[in-house]
């Protein structure tokens, strides 16, 4: 078992409350974001496209875009030119 609080058997760090509030209401309001996301071999790519959902699967936040990518919310480095932050690191 993890003994770190803010991190999952996943390896999931969840990001800021605050991210997830404004990745929620670009749902809501239907407009197109601007991501900067890191791949699992450490590139990054950048993408323009709406936020769909923002749900949880298996102890893992993940949002999906409308052209119907699932991207882990830790892998996020920015929205829309902000700083993606983690939980611990949103004090």
């Amino acid at each position: 078992m993890n003994d770190d609080r803010n991190t999952t058997d996943s390896g999931y760090e969840p990001i800021a409350c605050s991210v997830h509030d404004k990745l929620e209401e670009t749902a809501v309001r239907r407009t197109v974001a601007h991501f900067v996301v890191r791949e699992e071999d450490g590139e990054t790519r950048e993408l323009q496209d709406r936020v769909e959902d923002v749900f949880a699967r298996d102890g893992v936040e993940f949002m999906r875009t409308g052209e119907g990518h699932e991207i882990r919310l830790d892998r996020l480095e920015s929205v829309n030119g902000e700083r993606v932050t983690t939980q611990t690191t949103d004090s």
